[in-house]
């Protein structure tokens, strides 16, 4: 398997899992930023008006990436990492899908949330990378215990 650790962190927590998940599985490991990173009022959920509810309320809403590096093309199987916002994955995800091409590869969703799950990602994010296989991977919440990111990954039989 020659995986790629894809993921956007809006605070430190997902990029914990992405970079565990990476060391476990030996993956190469990627971070997608924001062209104009994200500060805590943007990411005020409880403020309609803020950056982050402004976003996720315009299904077409694609924030601009800060590059166009990441390693894809040498990459079958990419993990793909964020923050659960409002049920979906936050749309800078659409953004980083639709600027590769994904076509034949596996794309396994893994999250972090506070206290829902993956929810409608997978289906929500399959339009932006037509031609790849999207799958709902699993919540990498607290202390993520090497062995079991191993198996996780060995029982998705990639």
């Amino acid at each position: 398997m020659n995986a790629l650790v894809a993921y956007f962190s809006a605070t430190g927590t997902t990029a914990k899992a992405a970079k565990a998940l990476a060391s476990a599985t030996g993956a190469d490991l990627y971070e997608i930023k924001p062209a104009v990173p994200y500060s805590s009022a943007d990411l005020n959920w409880m403020d309609k008006s803020s950056r982050s509810s402004v976003e996720m309320k315009d299904p077409h809403s694609r924030p601009a990436l800060a590059d166009t590096d990441a390693p894809v093309t040498g990459h079958d199987v990419i993990f793909l990492g964020f923050p659960v916002w409002w049920y979906v994955a936050p749309s800078i995800l659409n953004t980083f899908l639709e600027a590769y091409d994904f076509t034949g590869k596996t794309i396994i969703l893994f999250a972090t949330s506070g206290g829902s799950g993956l929810g409608k990602s997978a289906a929500s994010l399959q339009g932006s990378a037509p031609g790849a296989k999207i799958i709902d991977g699993r919540l990498l919440n607290g202390r993520l215990n090497e062995s079991d990111l191993k198996s996780w990954v060995k029982g998705l039989k990639l």
